[in-house]
């Protein structure tokens, strides 16, 4: 039986798409205006947070009774809502028991690692024409993880870091590829994305990087650009690897 827990994942900030997000934070504190939300939404938020936060591990098995009592549903949206998150590889269903969370296996790791390189590698060629707009968006987030590793709140330097390379990957300008994206930095999270307890030492390295990638822009070779944003991503899996 799964052990779901009462009061919903401990925190409903996770670095998920913004909108999963609100309304994981929505349904968590039954805020107003939660009715209006439709009900499978509700649980696929609910439930991804949950997964990504590691309230569920990996092995859990939820069952849909269980959820439909925590979020306050019927049966019926669980049932759709647990097909969407099977679609995203983050559970598998068992018909009449329940769906069990999928584990992260090494070749996970190696595999999104693989599919972020490809995706960001080909948005920063196709923003090379046109990057100069995209400095002073990138700027502000080099400047929000700064402010963030100064007050020592990982959660949130790690949430601007993520910011800056939606911002490339969204003005590479294709809607399909940002939403794989966006996929991808949410199975990261639940990998263990390192930094949920970063050392200073290695977010002040991480600033480093992302302003060598801003320089980059600055300059008039895409090979270096690209050639920086693939070393930030090999350091990624690196510390991935080690908390694994």
């Amino acid at each position: 039986m799964s052990g779901v827990p009462e009061q919903g994942p401990a925190r409903a900030d996770v670095q998920l798409g913004d909108e999963t997000a609100e309304i994981a934070r929505v349904v968590v504190e039954a805020a107003p205006g939660v009715e209006k939300i439709p009900a499978a939404e509700r649980v696929y938020a609910y439930v991804k947070a949950a997964i990504l936060e590691r309230t569920y591990p990996g092995g859990e098995l939820l069952t849909e009774g269980e959820l439909a009592t925590a979020v306050g549903v019927s049966r019926t949206p669980v049932r759709e809502a647990l097909l969407r998150l099977e679609e995203s590889g983050l559970v598998k269903l068992y018909p009449k028991k329940g769906a069990l969370v999928l584990p992260v296996l090494p070749q996970e790791i190696d595999d999104v690692l693989e599919a972020r390189e490809l995706i960001e590698t080909h948005a920063a060629a196709k923003v090379w024409p046109r990057r100069k707009q995209l400095v002073e968006t990138l700027t502000q987030r080099v400047e929000e993880m700064r402010a963030h590793r100064q007050a020592g709140d990982a959660k949130t330097f790690l949430e601007a870091d993520r910011a800056f390379h939606e911002a490339i990957v969204g003005a590479a300008g294709n809607e399909i590829l940002a939403k794989l994206y966006n996929s991808l930095r949410d199975r990261q999270v639940r990998m263990g994305v390192p930094g949920i307890e970063v050392r200073p030492a290695r977010m002040d390295k991480s600033i480093a990087a992302h302003q060598e990638m801003i320089d980059a822009l600055d300059g008039n070779s895409v090979k270096r650009f690209r050639e920086l944003v693939v070393t930030h991503i090999n350091e990624a899996a690196t510390d991935l690897r080690s908390t694994r």
